[in-house]
């Protein structure tokens, strides 16, 4: 493994193409959609789409090598991945496999697919094996079109410098023994089981744990994380209790690439030296924060880090828009939160609800440092944020580095300001901020005896 080597990814690349209209009667001859003002949004699909994931959440080269024709859909493709990742091409015929998708807003209605099933390939270029020698980790995206199959991809992927990740497929070839970790998703992981002979039936825990340990013995590899959709995703080793990671939780947005999204965090995650636990639970992360941003359509948006932190403000914003068209009332509470106890919990319910909408104000590690001493805070702010995020009553965290929050008040502008602690029939010093736009400040009741220095100061004791 190259400590400063590059991510490489090695698959089938395909050309994904959306046909994005609107459909408001059906035809008069079938009971189809009539799809009107399409709009044409290409995208680098399969291999090449990981390989693209990949490079907008890591600092390191990313290089795909890919088998790749000689024809228009080629071209484009190439077009796509220009700036993006660094192309090594493996000579083929077959013509470049193009998947249509007509979708009516968020809603496919059909997919077509052109392009021969299995491509054949030319020689390997001997780029090909120095690439996968220096690499700091490898991906495999198999789209089924017969290159893992190749004996001579199969070899240099046998003599890769760095961790490899094989994301599998149904018509695809089965993982090189040197893989650190498989991810099949649910429906892979049931048929390559069955075949081997384990008829562990139904979608329960212990259904998949057993076959992912079946694999494990199958393809004799380190192993093999199940993903599992919005579940997230079951990891074994073979032995032992599995490890199971949860998705976050994700309304609407677009699954298709979820997968692609998933190995590529794992990929990246293990070049960076994580260990298959941390990976598999980064890409679980990344996955869910994929698909919310939009999934596979919003491949060209700005570079994301792989694992989501705080809700970046534009979300906080967005949702803050959202409420207020509803007619909502949006509320703010704000605090250092530095270990959440009863009292924290018991006053953050109680402000949800006054409202449609909770947003947490948290004080950043330097803000905290000035307001309360050098040994605090004890939790950083990404973990205070992440564990404030957890709670079902609250719908966004910001945080803040002032000493006050009035600066981030006047940007969020809530209609109301809570606090809990002993300030009942005092002024709230935040109260003077809500009076420029109309807001009110209140206070709700605190639970009596909890409180985070009476927390430190008794572990102390202890």
């Amino acid at each position: 493994m190259s400590a400063g080597g590059p991510l490489v990814v090695v698959g089938d690349a395909l050309l994904d193409v959306d046909l994005v209209g609107t459909a408001s009667r059906l035809t008069p001859d079938a009971p189809v959609p009539v799809v009107e003002d399409v709009e044409t949004r290409e995208r680098p699909g399969g291999a090449a789409l990981a390989a693209v994931i990949a490079a907008r959440s890591t600092s390191r080269e990313v290089v795909l090598v890919t088998p790749m024709a000689d024809d228009e859909g080629a071209d484009r493709l190439r077009a796509l991945l220009a700036g993006r990742v660094r192309l090594v091409e493996i000579p083929a015929t077959g013509g470049t496999a193009v998947k249509q998708r007509v979708r009516v807003g968020d809603h496919s209605v059909v997919r077509i697919d052109r392009g021969d099933p299995v491509v054949t390939l030319g020689a390997l270029p001997a780029e090909v094996g120095a690439v996968l020698r220096q690499a700091a980790a490898v991906l495999v995206a198999d789209y089924g079109r017969g290159t893992t199959a190749d004996p001579s991809v199969r070899a240099a992927l046998a003599e890769a410098g760095g961790p490899l990740v094989w994301d599998p497929h149904p018509r695809g070839a089965d993982p090189v023994p040197s893989a650190r970790l498989v991810t099949p998703n649910g429906s892979e992981a049931a048929r390559v089981a069955s075949a081997t002979g384990v008829a562990a039936t139904g979608d329960g825990l212990e259904a998949v744990g057993a076959r992912a340990e079946a694999l494990i013995r199958h393809w004799g590899v380190g192993a093999v994380s199940v993903t599992l959709g919005a579940r997230g995703a079951l990891l074994s080793y073979g032995e032992g209790a599995p490890m199971v990671v949860p998705a976050v939780p994700v309304v609407g947005g677009d699954a298709c690439g979820a997968g692609d999204s998933f190995a590529a965090a794992a990929a990246v995650l293990l070049a960076e030296g994580a260990v298959t636990g941390e990976a598999v639970a980064g890409a679980v992360a990344a996955a869910s924060a994929f698909v919310g941003r939009g999934g596979a359509s919003a491949w060209d948006r700005p570079r994301q880090d792989a694992v989501p932190g705080p809700a970046p403000v534009s979300d906080v914003d967005a949702l803050l828009a959202g409420v207020r068209a509803a007619g909502g009332t949006v509320v703010a509470t704000g605090g250092c939160f530095d270990l959440l106890h009863a009292g924290h919990v018991a006053t953050l319910r109680a402000a949800r609800g006054l409202g449609d909408c909770l947003v947490v104000c948290i004080n950043s590690d330097a803000s905290v440092r000035r307001l309360k001493g050098p040994t605090r805070p004890l939790v950083t702010a990404p973990d205070r944020a992440r564990v404030l995020e957890a709670l079902e009553f609250v719908d966004a965290v910001v945080v803040f580095d002032e000493d006050t929050p009035a600066e981030v008040l006047e940007r969020l502008r809530p209609d109301v300001w809570a606090k809990g602690g002993d300030y009942a029939g005092t002024d709230l010093p935040e109260a003077a901020v809500l009076r420029r736009w109309g807001g009110q400040a209140v206070v709700l009741p605190y639970l009596d005896g909890h409180s985070t220095t009476a927390l430190v100061e008794r572990s102390r004791v202890w």
